[in-house]
């Protein structure tokens, strides 16, 4: 326990050092943004293939995949059809933060350490159907139906989807790496040795980044709009851990896994994408800071209470 704590808590004072750094501002103007493209285009594809290629598809937990996928889509279009009439800046945070799990910077450590090697798989393959969202999937349907010209055709609207979509290198992995998985296929061990060190540094920038992103300057209506996001989040992750625990088809370890996972910060994309939209970056990485608190907080709490 006090192991796993340890490392979870280092990423928040990665968070902390990120805030000191722009606070400081001995980076200079822009380091988010540069920062954040580098994660995007370069450490996070390969985290995102050590961890697929570190473990074997187990075909009977597939429909985790889909699980994953709804847990984020979901959410995502319900906030779309409820705050339709909201200004387009308040949109675009609420959008591209209200739905995704950061599961491989964080919630994997807590699995790694409590359950069985079986629930690390099923890990992955949940955080592959959140990721087709949270790595491309939210911020290219926020281009199109909040930043989107409303003149376009839906031929217009649907090539604009998928260019911005396919443009994200991480996405495209995922892509790549499950159907390598259905087939059978892996990727030369030489090659996940080469990315080794470029995936190592992907913690690190990530968490750094959301703390380049965090302004504290909050007027009471951003106040408002952050609580208003958070709550969201919230209710999915109740909705979540409750259809886990007694709706979902597989063995209890399966189940529990997936409702501690319910409890995952808000992805390290969210800012990264508010960032790239023209939203609201400092509101952005404030609820994403405050969701790994809380993340830190109940997450250890269902490892204890669900008898892990």
């Amino acid at each position: 326990m006090a192991q796993v704590l340890c490392k979870v808590f280092s990423f928040v004072l990665v968070i902390l050092l990120g805030v000191m750094t722009a606070r400081s501002g001995k980076l200079g103007k822009g380091a988010d943004r540069l920062i954040s493209k580098i994660v995007f285009n370069l450490t996070l594809p390969c985290a995102i293939i050590r961890a697929f290629e570190s473990y074997d598809f187990d075909v009977r937990l597939l429909g985790l995949v889909g699980l994953g996928l709804a847990a984020t889509a979901i959410p995502y279009f319900l906030s779309l059809a409820v705050y339709r009439n909201k200004p387009v800046q308040e949109r675009i945070v609420q959008q591209l933060s209200v739905c995704g799990f950061n599961i491989g910077c964080f919630a994997l450590a807590f699995v790694q350490a409590f359950f069985p090697a079986g629930c690390v798989v099923a890990t992955c393959l949940f955080d592959a159907g959140n990721s087709l969202m949270g790595t491309g999937g939210t911020y290219a349907l926020t281009q199109t139906l909040v930043l989107g010209n409303d003149d376009q055709s839906r031929g217009q609207k649907l090539k604009t989807f998928c260019k911005t979509l396919f443009s994200s290198v991480a996405f495209d992995s995922y892509i790549v790496l499950i159907a390598m998985g259905l087939l059978g296929l892996k990727l030369p061990a030489e090659l996940i040795t080469l990315i080794d060190p470029i995936a190592n540094a992907n913690a690190f920038l990530a968490m750094f980044m959301v703390g380049l992103m965090i302004r504290f300057s909050l007027t009471g209506k951003k106040v408002k709009e952050l609580v208003r996001l958070l709550s969201w989040r919230v209710i999915v992750a109740t909705v979540l851990s409750i259809i886990a625990l007694k709706v979902l088809p597989f063995d209890p370890e399966v189940r529990k896994v997936i409702c501690v996972l319910a409890w995952a910060p808000i992805g390290s994309t969210g800012p990264l994408y508010t960032l790239w939209a023209g939203g609201d970056v400092g509101l952005a990485g404030m609820a994403n800071a405050i969701s790994v608190v809380a993340g830190i907080a109940i997450m250890t709490v269902l490892v204890v209470v669900l008898g892990v």
